[in-house]
């Protein structure tokens, strides 16, 4: 007896087809995003009844009738995603700010936005950290938070771009369009379903959040900077002024942990501390650690430092021994976001966690969460103004930080599966691929400060060691730029063969964003010695030529592929260069030797490998033998099912669809080229969109649907325009023409 969510998602999929649209399509009039709709229709979430109700009103249903059905799905179906929660820690100490507060909590309730604004060190994040945990009831979706490095020491402000790569990978969706637009669009829709609440801590400019802010639907954000963000329509702003006289005292108290008398001391050091929750918790802290001291005591001293923030970072400096001031001035040039204890260790070459102790409870350092550290703007500046005085070998601090990073990154790659390995190491692979989540901002800034040092061997390996972790999250826009450098590192160490390797995943990574003229360049640009790698390179050359539409010279650089994997004994290698030259010559016209080179290919593979062998000989044999073709091609979708590849499942759900057709089923092949796009949509794998249009349309044709054949190669027209690619435009015009004409 089937589950209440199959029925479910039986009824969406009545729904869908009644509707007779695209995925996309019906997404979009629905008022959901395509990503959203792919996952109710395959039981992977629960959608929302709002949903539901939406999808209903496309085809003129009443959704009543599934209410019941629908409260049984949402009990017992797809386990709920965990929240998600990024936010730091509230502080235990917060004070005052009750008028602000409450103002920024009916703001959110009603707008749905709203801009913090007040000078650096006022308590402008702790302000809406504690709001986003005030109101964490109202966004059952969870709380995103991201810093902007609007004002941070030594990093530039986050270009939108990149905040968006992240806010979305947050959602755990890595496969980004590459525009800036597009992630901006593919953002709000993603949040248009969810009720969450986004912090964006420390932006520059109203330019800078912009794209980054919801649309529709109950999703909030809150916004800090030093700036007035009065540009920004619909976000209202909420200034944070200095505490008032008595909010500062309570604040100092605590921090001190004293009950203060009113009294010209106390009142001293509220002025030299201006009010700022940051300087009045790092004095209180001072007095602490000082139980022989009086108020009056740290009032003179406080008197007899110069500025301001130097009289209250400097007593907080005093109280700490030799080895933690030359532990925080380090700390002040430490390129990345955050960092845990054992960078801290390789920074200063010393034991970290007593140091740091100390630095925390001296409020010069703060743990948002357990084990993971950071330091607060003004803070790091302070620290980094230090370090330029006083720490001539500070460069060489960081050049430890960064061969730490590199040991790191190598050690967990290692434990990774990866087809340039023969077998990985030891070791847990999720945990190594939440290590590289966790630490990715701070490896491309180590990167870039690698490269301002001039540590080539930093730079010519680390993009190697994020190999497959960028492989597993195309789309990132840092890939390109760190293998560019990386390569231009590797020529001048001499090294050869590696600058090759990163000159073919330079090649591989312009080619999934559809740039196949400086693919090609990168790979002509290798000129590897050794023969395995030659084997890879003439094989992904032969892809750009495919996709080129270079078919001989295609099957050329295959066949070369598979001669140089037959020297080094690489029979996955041969089974690969086999099964594209199969597949290149089936699309030459040569269906009988495709097949045979299929089967050779099929001879040699195990596992996933099989897939790309038999999908062709599927393909190859579809106007032949029926039955064996859709054997071949099931067979391959299943092991892209049972090993959870997304990419491969598209493809052959794409050819299933191209197949039926062949064998006169044109209404049965469309619904796999619709699978084939629900599962592309989270993809951006433009390659694949190119081909998969080609494909449909061809069946569109055949089920006589005209129209939407004409749209699908519209498409391709647009794409081929944007991406520079001729031979997809002229192809797509032959096509419009060729059935205008019919």
């Amino acid at each position: 007896m089937s589950s209440p969510q199959e029925r479910l998602v039986a009824q969406l999929a009545r729904i869908k087809e009644l509707s007779g649209l695209s995925l996309r399509a019906l997404a979009t009039k629905a008022g959901l995003s395509s990503s959203s709709l792919s996952r109710y229709l395959t039981g992977r979430l629960v959608p929302p009844w709002e949903a539901v109700v939406a999808l209903c009103r496309v085809v003129g249903r009443d959704p009543r009738p599934l209410r019941a059905m629908w409260t049984e799905a949402a009990k017992a179906g797809a386990a709920p995603a965990p929240r998600r929660n990024d936010l730091p820690a509230d502080l235990i100490d917060f004070t005052g700010r009750e008028a602000e507060y409450a103002l920024v909590e009916e703001l959110l309730r009603t707008a749905g936005a709203v801009a913090i604004d007040g000078m650096g060190g006022v308590g402008k994040t702790s302000l809406a950290v504690h709001v986003a945990h005030r109101v964490a009831p109202m966004y059952p979706d969870g709380g995103l938070y991201l810093d902007l490095h609007g004002f941070t020491p030594g990093q530039e402000p986050l270009e939108p771009q990149v905040a968006l790569a992240r806010l979305l990978g947050a959602l755990d969706i890595t496969h980004l369009p590459a525009g800036a637009d597009e992630r901006a669009a593919l953002w709000r829709s993603e949040l248009s379903r969810r009720r969450a609440l986004v912090v964006l801590d420390n932006a520059v400019d109203a330019e800078q959040v912009r794209p980054l802010l919801p649309g529709a639907g109950k999703s909030a954000v809150l916004v800090t900077s030093r700036s007035r963000l009065v540009s920004l329509d619909g976000v209202p702003p909420v200034s944070v002024a200095p505490l008032a006289d008595d909010a500062a005292a309570h604040l100092f108290g605590r921090a001190a942990g004293l009950t203060l008398a009113d009294d010209d001391a106390i009142g001293q050091v509220l002025r030299q501390c201006g009010g700022l929750p940051l300087a009045l918790r790092m004095a209180g802290a001072r007095l602490r650690h000082r139980p022989g001291w009086t108020v009056a005591v740290l009032a003179e001293r406080l008197r007899d430092n110069v500025g301001r923030f130097d009289s209250v970072f400097g007593m907080s400096l005093q109280q700490l021994d030799s080895d933690q001031r030359r532990m925080f001035r380090l700390l002040g040039v430490l390129p990345g976001a955050d960092f845990d204890a054992a960078v801290a260790g390789a920074l200063a070459d010393m034991p970290p966690d007593a140091v740091l102790e100390e630095l925390v409870d001296a409020h010069l350092v703060q743990e948002p969460s357990p084990g993971r550290y950071r330091m607060h703007d003004l803070i790091r500046r302070y620290a980094a103004d230090l370090a330029a005085d006083e720490e001539p070998l500070a460069d060489a601090a960081l050049r430890r930080v960064l061969s730490h990073y590199l040991a790191q990154a190598v050690a967990h790659d290692r434990t990774l599966p990866s087809p340039h390995r023969s077998a990985p190491e030891p070791g847990d692979p999720a945990k190594a691929m939440a290590w590289f989540d966790l630490e990715y901002v701070n490896l491309i800034a180590c990167f870039d400060a690698a490269v301002r040092l001039g540590m080539d061997e930093v730079v010519a390996e680390l993009p190697q060691s994020m190999r497959v972790w960028f492989f597993r999250h195309r789309g990132t826009d840092d890939q390109v730029r760190l293998l560019d450098a990386a390569a231009a590192a590797a020529g001048r160490l001499g090294r050869d063969q590696q600058r090759a390797a990163l000159l073919s995943d330079l090649g591989f990574a312009k080619a999934a964003a559809g740039r196949l003229a400086e693919a090609l360049t990168a790979y002509e640009q290798a000129e590897p010695d050794d023969t395995a790698l030659a084997a890879g390179l003439a094989l992904r050359i032969g892809f750009v030529r495919r996709d080129l539409g270079d078919l001989e010279a295609a099957q050329a650089q295959f066949r070369l592929a598979r001669e140089l994997f037959e020297k080094v004994e690489h029979r996955a290698g041969q089974s690969q260069a086999l099964a594209f030259d199969g597949w290149v010559t089936l699309h030459l016209g040569g269906h009988g030797e495709a097949a045979e080179l299929a089967r050779a290919s099929l001879a040699l593979a195990d596992g996933p490998a099989r897939i790309t062998g038999l999908v062709t000989l599927g393909v190859a044999l579809a106007s032949t033998d029926s039955t064996e073709s859709l054997r071949a091609l099931h067979e391959a979708l299943r092991l892209a099912e049972q090993n959870d590849l997304r990419h491969n499942q598209a493809w052959c759900h794409n050819y299933l669809g191209v197949a039926l057709r062949v064998m006169g089923q044109a209404q049965q092949a469309l619904e796999h080229h619709r699978r084939a796009f629900e599962l592309l949509e989270p993809l951006a794998e433009v390659q694949m969109e190119i081909d998969f249009l080609h494909t449909y349309a061809e069946t569109c044709r055949a089920a006589g649907r005209h129209d939407e054949a004409l749209a699908l190669l519209d498409r391709v027209v647009t794409i081929a325009r944007e991406l520079g690619r001729p031979h997809d435009e002229k192809r797509a015009r032959a096509a419009s023409e060729a059935m205008m004409e019919s």
